[in-house]
């Protein structure tokens, strides 16, 4: 199955890295490998995430570390829209959209 990393989601996954740049290397590299495993695993198995219908119609999530992977099951495959903490108010995330 495709699997697309959005403009956005590229943008988070961008500060992610800036922030484990800045605090612990070691933890950015295994946030790196576990967003590929995860990236993987969608790919084969895109019901995985849990649904967040209630932040937005056919969204859906699947946690690393502290932060959540959020996608949408699509024709071609998987669309990875947001990679967001999810200590953030995740209402106010989708709500800009």
């Amino acid at each position: 199955m495709k699997l697309v990393i959005t403009l956005d989601a590229s943008r988070d996954l961008s500060e992610i890295s800036d922030y484990f740049l800045e605090q612990s290397i070691d933890a950015g590299d295994r946030f790196v490998e576990g967003f590929g495993k995860k990236c993987q695993h969608l790919a084969q198995f895109p019901y995985l995430g849990r649904s967040y219908d209630r932040l937005a119609s056919g969204l859906r999530g699947i946690s690393l570390m502290d932060y959540i992977i959020f996608y949408q099951i699509v024709e071609e495959g998987i669309e990875i829209l947001r990679v967001v903490s999810g200590y953030r108010d995740l209402q106010s995330v989708f709500n800009k959209n």
